[in-house]
Parts: structure tokens; sequence; C-alpha cells
């Protein structure tokens, strides 16, 4: 017999509940950090900042196009005239930064970062417009003090902050639009990747995959608004995905497959591709057995919805920390190979058919050693190392030489690996599996170059090698002038005759180079900016003063 509640005990529970939740606190939002806007002598006071000059010809993204060819059809710079080329200004950012930005230039305005400021100069004379710094709330408790640059559009310029928030700036004043939460700092969530925006979407990962317990997630945000459109999750929660890895658990949690660098964009179908980072623990693949989707690889969405389209994996259950670090480029070949082409800290070059996924080819672009050797407690010597391959910068393509430039490091590390049930997790710290708690990701040789290859981009074969005495970090750009542009940290910055290899000109910035080489156009004159100093003596074993926007140009 069904009993009967009396109505007068229903009302008081009624009551009762609603003083409960009248009881609980208010949801109250992370408060944002504070910020300020300084305004130079080359501050534009009309509208007439955004619009296009006389023969402008811009770099407006971190790749110069969506499709992330790093090419300019600018031909004023030639293998027989680059060798002219002299500095014409310099923009001194006074603070040192560990300078990996890649500049980007629109209506005759440069935009480059640093982890807090962001600046926009006078492409051509280098005097200040406007300078904006952002002030952390909270700091992460492990910080790379990074940034790689802006997006732009519609006025607007966007970029991500290391306490976890994506912001908007105003391109012509400098001033904030608006700034929103994307990421948890106090887990190590940070934002220093250059987004892409297309239709009115901002495009921007979250990095940290190295830390405890943090998953990669792609995410696009309202341009206008900052309000969050879509998420998807790089290390899946649920379905047939997740299970390329073991349930998880408090002490090993599924972890990984951030992204830290770019994005590139497929105007033609919508569609946004995604370098995925190292599976975590990064050298203890024994705790994660299986495929770890959607690590070590590049992840195609759909830009409007963020469903998944497409997978293009680099590597399967990998133990090296060989992240797929760079956007790759989105090229068709002289063929009319429609291609992705994807350089990984694996140390190859991969081209994948974008409808089929098949590879085409692998192609390595730096040494290759012990790449199969085991991980063992006494420690073993691998090469690329985890500062090896192809880091933040990634391929340029010439459609005129059907050839892709690929700046490679060649520097091998050693990794103790620590017994499994030794393994702590300490959230918003490095939680990788090494042995040496004081070198979480092993230690690099003393000794070390770098490359630079030319790749024929239908079959794989290289065309030339250039051996550098220091790693190439820095970004690569090929031109219709037939010229290939790129620094090293020896502070050298380089042009070379694109189709045989053979340098053709060679300045000098005083400070290691590793952040973005560009070219671009401004009243009819061409112009190189090159984003110097690179102060990383921990991670890159270099140090430089403060750090300078350097921009060259024929007499």
């Amino acid at each position: 017999m069904q009993t009967r509640v009396p109505w007068v005990m229903l009302l008081l529970a009624s009551a009762a509940c609603a003083k409960l939740n009248f009881l609980k606190p208010p949801a109250v939002p992370r408060r944002v950090g504070t910020s300020s806007t300084q305004t130079g002598p080359a501050m534009v006071r009309t509208n007439a900042s955004g619009r296009r000059g006389s023969w402008n010809a811009e770099w407006p993204a971190y790749n110069n196009t969506l499709a992330g060819s790093r090419f300019s059809p600018l031909t004023q710079l030639t293998p027989r005239t680059v060798g002219a080329l002299r500095r014409v200004c310099t923009f001194p950012l006074h603070e040192r930064a560990a300078m990996q930005a890649g500049p980007v230039m629109v209506g005759g305005t440069l935009y480059v970062t640093t982890a807090r400021s962001t600046y926009a100069i006078d492409a051509a004379t280098c005097g200040l417009r406007w300078k904006h710094v952002y002030r952390y709330s909270p700091a992460p408790p492990f910080d790379l003090k990074v940034n790689r640059g802006v997006a732009y559009a519609d006025g607007r310029v966007f970029r991500g902050a290391n306490d976890g928030r994506v912001y908007a700036l105003d391109a012509r004043t400098g001033q904030e639009v608006w700034n929103v939460v994307a990421g948890d700092p106090h887990r190590g969530e940070t934002f220093p990747a250059a987004p892409v925006v297309w239709h009115g979407l901002v495009f921007l990962g979250n990095a940290g995959g190295d830390n405890f317990g943090v998953r990669g997630r792609m995410m696009a945000f309202d341009a206008r608004t900052g309000g969050r459109v879509w998420s998807f999750e790089l290390v899946p929660e649920s379905g047939e995905p997740a299970r390329s890895w073991p349930p998880a658990t408090e002490i090993v949690p599924k972890g990984g497959g951030a992204s830290w660098t770019s994005y590139t964009v497929d105007t033609t179908t919508g569609t946004v591709y995604v370098p995925t980072g190292n599976a975590a623990p990064d050298f203890l693949p024994g705790l994660r057995s299986g495929d770890n989707l959607y690590t070590f690889g590049v992840v195609g969405l759909d830009a409007r919805t963020g469903a998944l389209r497409q997978w293009f994996p680099v590597l399967r259950g990998d133990n090296h920390d060989w992240d797929v670090a760079a956007a790759p480029a989105l090229i068709t070949t002289r063929a009319g190979k429609r291609l992705l082409a994807v350089a990984g800290k694996d140390g190859h070059v991969i081209g994948f058919d974008v409808k089929s996924g098949q590879r085409h080819f692998s192609t390595p672009v730096t040494t290759i050693a012990n790449a199969n050797a085991p991980l063992t407690p006494d420690g073993t010597r691998f090469c690329p190392g985890v500062n090896g391959g192809v880091e933040w910068n990634g391929p340029s393509y010439s459609p005129q030489l059907n050839a892709l430039y690929l700046p490679a490091i060649d520097w091998c590390t050693t990794v103790r690996q620590a017994p499994p049930e030794h393994l702590r997790g300490r959230t918003g710290i490095p939680w990788t599996g090494s042995a040496g708690l004081t070198h979480p990701f092993g230690i690099p040789d003393s000794s070390r170059r770098g490359w630079l290859t030319a790749v024929d981009a239908d079959l794989g074969t290289v065309l030339w090698r250039y051996s550098s005495p220091t790693p190439l970090v820095a970004g690569v750009t090929a031109t219709a002038g037939g010229v290939v542009f790129t620094a090293d940290l020896d502070g050298r910055v380089l042009a070379f005759d694109a189709k045989r290899g053979r340098i053709c000109w060679e300045g000098q910035t005083g400070q290691p180079v590793g952040g973005g080489v560009v070219t671009y156009g401004v009243a009819g004159r061409q112009y190189v900016a090159v984003a110097s100093g690179l102060h990383a003596p921990g991670t890159w074993r270099v140090k430089s003063s403060d750090a300078t926007v350097i921009v060259f140009a024929l007499p």
C-alpha cells in the first residue's frame, strides 16, 4: 500500500531545502589580473591604422596564412639583391624574455608579445604605438614565461596568458576589450600558443600537458565577446577513443595531449588542425598502455562545432617526450597532392594525404639514434632529445620550387627512468617519470647543432641541407623572390638561395634568436623583421640581454 506524506511535512522539507540552498555561497568569478596600456610617439590617433596602404603586403598570422605555409609572395629580395640588406630600425622591449614570439604585421603595424606584454610598433620605423601589460592573477606554479604571439581580426588582436586566460585588445589603442577564463593556473594550464581566428571564432588550446593530471583541450571563443563556443578533449574521456588509455586513478590520471604553439585552418572545408603533445607520464609508457589517443599527432576538428573529423597519428605510445609541437602546413604540391606537412620533435617531416590520412613520405631532418631503445633506471641516451627535432617553428613551403624548408635541432638527451612505484604527482608541477628530480626532462648532451633541410614536397627526398653550428629554433620563411630566411642561436640572421641552399646574406642581432623571422611590404618596400633575445639559460642554455625587434630592408 502506498504511504502518503502529509502536506505539512512536504512544506517543511521544501522550506528546509530552500534554506540550505540559500546558505550555499554564490559562485564567484575568478578575479582578473590587472592591466595597463601605455601609448608611444608612433600612436595613430585616427582609425587609419587598420587600413591597407599602397602596396602593403602583410604578415597577418603567426604562419602568415591560415594554411600555415609561411610563404611570402614578395619578390623585391632575391639571391642577387638580398646581399644589400641593412638594418633600418630596432625596437628594444626593455625586458629580458624567453623570446619565442612570431611577429604579426597588419596595416603597417607590427604586433609582438612576451609572456605578459603586447607591443604594437610601426612596421617601417620601429616607433612604439602602444604597449599593453597584463599581470597574472594568479601565476602558475611552473611557468616557462613564454608567449608565441597574437591573432588579428576586425581591428582586434587576441592572445593567451599563463594564468589560464584568453583576452582581446583593440588593435589601434591597445585597450582591453574582453578577458575570460579558459583554464586553471593552479593545475599548470597555461596558454602560450599563438591563436588563429576565422569566421568570428578564436581558436586556442591549453599547454601544460607535462604537469600532473593536466589534459589538453582545444577551444573556440567568440571573437566579439570571448564566450566559449566549444571545447574538445584531446585526451578523450568517453567512447571508443577513451579505451586507448587504461582507466584513470588518483595516482595515475590520464594526462598530456596539450598544444602549445599554433594551429592551421583549412578554410575550404572549415577544419582546424591541432598539433598535440606527449602523453603523461612522458617516460613511463607502461603506466599508460595503449595508443593514447589523441597524443603525438594532429587532430582535425570541425571549426564551427568542434566535432572530430580526422586523426593523423605521428607516433603511438611514445616514451621520448616527442611532441608534435609546430602547426602543420596545409599544401597542394606540384603534382596536385593535397598534403598536411607535419614535423615533430621525433626529427621527421611527414606528408599526410589530407583526404585518406595515408603517409606519402616520412623524412628524417636530424640525427636519429636509439629511437627504439627501452628507457632504463641506469639511463638511456636517445636522439633527438627532449629539446631536439622540430620545435615551435614548423615547415615553410615554396610552391614555386615545390619545396618544404625545415628548421631542426640535433641535441640528444639521457633519461633515467624512475621506478613506477616511486612516481608521485604534485599539482602544477612536471610529472614525467624521470628519476632525476632536478632534471625532470633528462640531461641534454653538452654538444648540439642544427639543420635547415629542403625537402621535395611530392617525393620526400632531401634537396639540400645546411648544417648550423647552433640549434635552429627560429622561424623559417620562404619567398617568391627565391630566398629563404631564418636565424640561429648565435644571433645570425641568414638568407639562403632557396633552390641551391647557398647563404646569400648574413646579418647580426647580437642575441640568440628563437622567435619569428618574417617579411612584409610597406609603401613599396620589402622588410624583414626578427624577434630576437631568447633568454633561456635553463632550457636552451642561452643567455640574452633585453629582447628586441630588428627590422632590415634594402637601402
